[in-house]
Formats: C-alpha cells, sequence, structure tokens
C-alpha cells in the first residue's frame, strides 16, 4: 500500500524577497522538496506588470530536472515555464494593472512541451475536440515558441487566466463604506475590465465574467456571495475566477513583482526615441491573420525564427567589429535598412555600445512596447487598496514570493521600499504573522539547498 507523502505547514507564512525575478525559483523548489507544496498542479496567483510567461530558447528540456543549472539558465523573462514542464506548476493567474496589456485577458488553456525538432521546451495552444488552435496569442507567436500539438512530446497542460485588477478609488472613504470608484477608462481595457458590477452585491458576487470565447468558470463552494463585495465593486471579477481556481484547503504560491504598482521601461532611458523607433521597425512582427490555420501558423513561426536569428546574428558580428564593412555584409538583409543609421546613432553617444543590450531592448518592442507607468502615490495607494481587496478573498497562501525589481530599473527606485513597507503589512493584516526573509540583502545567501 502507496503511503502519500505527509503535508506540512508553517508556523508563520514565508515571504521571500528577491531583487530579481526568477531568483524566487530555489524558494519554490525548496518548499516543494521540503513537502510544504505539493510536487504536482500548484497553484499561482502572479501580480506583475509583465507575464514572466516566455521560455528560455536554447535551454534543453530536461534542464528543467537539474535544479543547479535550471537556476543559472533563467532570466526574470522565463522562470515560470520551466517549472510547468518539470510538472510543478499547472495553473498560473496573472492579474496585471491597466497598463500592462502583453497577453489578452481571459482564460487560456495551452500545452507546455519538449519540441520534438529540437529538444528544447516549446508551447502549445490546447486544442479543443480536433478543432483548430484556440489560444494563438501575439505574446508566444512573437517569440517564436508556438508549435502544433502533435510536435510535442511530454506536453504539460497550463490554465493560464489574464485578470486586470483596477485601482480602487480611496478618496471617497473605501474602507468605511466598501463601495469602489467605476473603472478608469483607458484605450486598452478588455471586454472583461468593460464589465460593470450587477446592481446585486448577491449577483455580482455569483456571476462569474465569461473569458473572451469561454466558457464561465464555476466558483468554488466555499466562498460566500457577501464576501468583500458591493455593489460597484470593481475587484469582484477577479475575486470571482481566482475562487473558481482556489479552493479553501488548496496549497497555492502568492508571487508579487512591486513594479506591479508602478513600472518603468528602463530602455526608454538608455536609447533615443529615434533609436527605438528603428528597433520597432526591425524588430517588428508580423501577425498572422485572424483564423489562420496550422499551416500558417507555423509558417508564421518559422519566418520569426529566421528573421530572430538574423538579428541575433548582426548585433553578434557588430561585438566583433561594428565597421563600415561589417554594416555593408548587413544591410541588404531584409528588414536591415536603418541598420547603418542605429549604429551611427548609437556610436555618437558611447565609443563602444553594448550590441547585446541593444539586441534585448528590440526583442521587448517587437509587437508592443514593455508597460511603461510610473504611478502617483495616489495610485500606488489604489492598487494596493485593490489587491487587499483581492487578496482578503482568498484563503491563506502557502509562500509569498516577491521580486523588487528595483536594480534593473523596472520599478522605480525611490518608490520600492514604501511599497515593499505596504505590502507586507497587507500580508500581515490578512495573514496573520510572517517570517520575512529580505534574500537581496544577502545575496550570498540567495539561494537555499534543498532540504
Amino acid at each position: 500500500m502507496t503511503t502519500l507523502p505527509v503535508k506540512r505547514t508553517y508556523d508563520k507564512l514565508p515571504v521571500w524577497v528577491v531583487e530579481d525575478h526568477h531568483d524566487v525559483v530555489p524558494h519554490i523548489y525548496r518548499a516543494i522538496a521540503s513537502r510544504h507544496m505539493p510536487m504536482r498542479d500548484i497553484k499561482m496567483v502572479h501580480l506583475d506588470s509583465h507575464p514572466d510567461l516566455l521560455i528560455p530558447v536554447n535551454m534543453p528540456a530536461n534542464t528543467v530536472f537539474d535544479k543547479d543549472t535550471l537556476y543559472s539558465e533563467l532570466s526574470i523573462e522565463n522562470w515560470i515555464m520551466p517549472m510547468v514542464y518539470a510538472g510543478h506548476v499547472s495553473h498560473v493567474s496573472w492579474l496585471h494593472p491597466y497598463w500592462a496589456q502583453q497577453i489578452k485577458g481571459g482564460e487560456h488553456n495551452m500545452f507546455v512541451g519538449r519540441d520534438a525538432s529540437t529538444t528544447t521546451i516549446s508551447f502549445c495552444p490546447m486544442t479543443k475536440s480536433h478543432s483548430r488552435v484556440t489560444s494563438t496569442d501575439d505574446y508566444f507567436l512573437s517569440d517564436a515558441l508556438y508549435v502544433p500539438l502533435a510536435q510535442l512530446e511530454e506536453p504539460k497542460p497550463l490554465r493560464l487566466n489574464v485578470l486586470q485588477v483596477t485601482p480602487v478609488d480611496t478618496s471617497s472613504n473605501t474602507e468605511s463604506n466598501g463601495r469602489a470608484a467605476k473603472k478608469p477608462k483607458t484605450s486598452t481595457s478588455t471586454e472583461t475590465d468593460k464589465e460593470d458590477c450587477q446592481p446585486s452585491c448577491s449577483e455580482s458576487c455569483t456571476s462569474t465574467p465569461q473569458p473572451p470565447g469561454g466558457s464561465s468558470t464555476p466558483r468554488s463552494s466555499h466562498s460566500t456571495p457577501d464576501q468583500n463585495c458591493t455593489a460597484d465593486d470593481s475587484t469582484a471579477p477577479v475575486v470571482n475566477t481566482l475562487l473558481g481556481v482556489i479552493g479553501q484547503a488548496d496549497q497555492y504560491i502568492l508571487d508579487i513583482d512591486l513594479d506591479f504598482f508602478s513600472c518603468k521601461n528602463p530602455f526608454k532611458e538608455i536609447y533615443t526615441q529615434e533609436e527605438y523607433s528603428i528597433l520597432q521597425e526591425m524588430y517588428s512582427f508580423s501577425r498572422p491573420h485572424e483564423g489562420a490555420k496550422e499551416e500558417e501558423l507555423v509558417e508564421c513561426v518559422d519566418r520569426r525564427t529566421r528573421q530572430l536569428e538574423d538579428l541575433e546574428g548582426v548585433f553578434a558580428d557588430l561585438l566583433e567589429d561594428d565597421g563600415q564593412r561589417t554594416l555593408e555584409r548587413w544591410q541588404s538583409t531584409p528588414g536591415m535598412e536603418s541598420l547603418t543609421k542605429l549604429v551611427h546613432s548609437l556610436k555618437s553617444r558611447t565609443e563602444s555600445p553594448d550590441y547585446e543590450m541593444v539586441h534585448q531592448a528590440g526583442l521587448t518592442c517587437d509587437y508592443a512596447e514593455l508597460p511603461h507607468h510610473v504611478s502617483s502615490e495616489a495610485e500606488i495607494q489604489q492598487l494596493l487598496q485593490a489587491v487587499r481587496r483581492v487578496l482578503q478573498a482568498l484563503p491563506k497562501p502557502t509562500i509569498v514570493t516577491m521580486a523588487r525589481s528595483s536594480l534593473d530599473e523596472y520599478c522605480p527606485a525611490e518608490q520600492v521600499n514604501s511599497i515593499q513597507n505596504s505590502v507586507l503589512n497587507i500580508l500581515e493584516t490578512l495573514f496573520g504573522s510572517l517570517d520575512v526573509h529580505k534574500e537581496y540583502e544577502s545575496p550570498e545567501e540567495s539561494t537555499p539547498q534543498s532540504s
């Protein structure tokens, strides 16, 4: 008879605070190894201005089973998907502010597996009853990550919910009367964000928002209609969806990047507007048409792969020699017409441009720019209030991981400490005593050993 592993609990809620977001992975793995988290089907609530759902393109798939090598391969944009392929994480709810719109709102069901043609990890949207692929979001296509399901080996399912969190108006005594202001109108609002709460509080809490093109997700039985809800509570759709995923007894990860509250695009300060525009032109992604068939999607990814290989090649060559002969050799390549102008502009400001950094900047502006929104103090408080409302409706997380993202300037350095303290205060108020580990203060201890 097989004995199930004993579930362990922490005396205090552990909060691991790191600087770079991918440095939370060792702490998640340690929680799994110590049996505080399950080995499989972990759920994650991920608050961030960035999805972080890319995949290390050249990393062999089996690297996910060698934790020490894995940690060295990860970066801030690609630390979640390897845990999906390893079988640990199966549900991610990405909660984003209104200025971050990299993935369409709603529910996305997909597979992550090993690409049979390359042995690297690849992504495939999940098919329904042999119908066409249903989730071909630009976020994945533009990074050439899509392959047909038939090409994947050892596919692992991922359920992704993309949910916008709207700031709660704190100027009208929100705490005392519980009423939230109407959502701000923005040009990037999703269909879910445009929905108004129903006149009845009970109705608004029991009616789950419909994901675009999908069916509603049933709420879990443990939640109550009146929990943290008012007639115009803009957080109700987010809460409803999360409660349809996370049950009262579920172990889950609460992951928070502090740039969720205020976010910069650091490349905007490194390059001039003209240089940035040239990069947008060179790295532009040609979308497939609506309703494209599988063969067309594969052709789109093949074209994008060749384009990205050329772009990586040109900047690798420029690292070796950025003279006129190198420029002339690449100038005739389609899409490189503005290369000389870019290089001359860069060299007018610095004798030795960092071409690897230039390439990384280009990769961030292919179909949409990185989010850039430095929040006012009032807006930070409104987002904190919204997050507090969402979290107080959820069961207590098993662990909390938190990224400051300030040294790379995604979260403004002058705001990060205040935001961090406010978030910790909310967590302590809602969930009791915390066991806070400020790993960014002792980098030599930032990678724990499995117990």
